[in-house]
């Protein structure tokens, strides 16, 4: 599989490994694209999984809509389930980082037959998150949550300098660039950017906890996502859990890609005893 289809969207994919193995689905996050998981890849592949990473929805040309409300969580997890179904798989390994975390999240809480294991990066439950938006500095952490809801200044202002924001961040430099590069398309950036201003949205509609099998994995020193929102998601998981902290910072898959494969690998083996 190439690419698959929803509602006059096309959306790309890359489907690596043993076509009748189990499937594992990997989401990105912001700014990222399906490449963030080369690292991971090869090491599911080489234990007989079959690997899906699509190129989400604002991030492809294909499938770019304008309308902040076209980004809504409910949307964005039709988008996965029409994978699942494309992949002709009753359920799959979910894996998403960042706000493909977020959307891993809300696909597992609202359609758990669908989801046999469950890996998050970086990326807490979003009730634990809207929890330490009170009880910690996750309010000062996630400033430019607030920031991206204004109408073309956050274009303008990263599209000068995101490969540089992006390195310091700790993201690798040919990473950075090569985002960068991506975001610098046609419409490209303001796709990414709605992911952020359909937040406003998820005030009504919140994520159920999770009863499949979970792992969450964690960065010690990541830059955007605290303590407390990391120590609290385990309060939103009620089937098996394991929290895996790392001493890393935000971008897990770039930067430990060795060790998030075996977090991925470790909870898939557990949901066949």
């Amino acid at each position: 599989m190439d690419q698959f289809s929803r509602g006059g969207l096309a959306f790309p994919v890359l489907d690596r490994g043993t076509p009748d193995g189990p499937t594992v689905i990997l989401l990105h996050g912001f700014p990222q694209d399906a490449s963030s998981y080369d690292g991971v890849v090869p090491a599911l592949t080489a234990e007989g999984f079959r690997t899906l990473v699509p190129t989400q929805r604002g991030y492809a040309a294909t499938a770019r809509p304008t309308r902040r409300g076209d980004y809504r969580l409910e949307e964005l997890v039709a988008d996965v389930l029409a994978l699942v179904d494309a992949a002709g798989a009753a359920d799959v390994h979910l894996v998403g980082h960042d706000w493909g975390g977020a959307v891993a999240w809300g696909l597992a809480g609202l359609h758990p037959d669908r989801v046999r294991t469950l890996t998050v990066l970086s990326t807490p439950h979003p009730a634990a998150m809207t929890s330490a938006m009170w009880h910690s500095n996750q309010a000062l952490r996630s400033w430019y949550m607030a920031a991206a809801q204004l109408p073309f200044v956050p274009e303008l202002l990263l599209a000068r300098n995101m490969a540089k924001t992006l390195q310091d961040s700790g993201l690798p430099a040919a990473a950075a660039a090569r985002y960068a590069a991506a975001m610098a398309g046609d419409g490209a950036l303001t796709g990414a950017l709605n992911w952020y201003r359909a937040l406003p949205f998820a005030l009504r509609s919140p994520v159920p906890d999770i009863t499949v099998p979970t792992t969450f994995v964690w960065g010690t020193r990541d830059f955007a996502l605290g303590r407390y929102a990391a120590e609290a998601t385990g309060g939103h998981v009620g089937g098996d859990y394991r929290f895996e902290p790392l001493k890393a910072g935000h971008w897990l898959p770039e930067t430990r890609p060795d060790q998030v494969a075996a977090a991925i690998l470790g909870r898939a083996r557990s949901s066949t005893g």
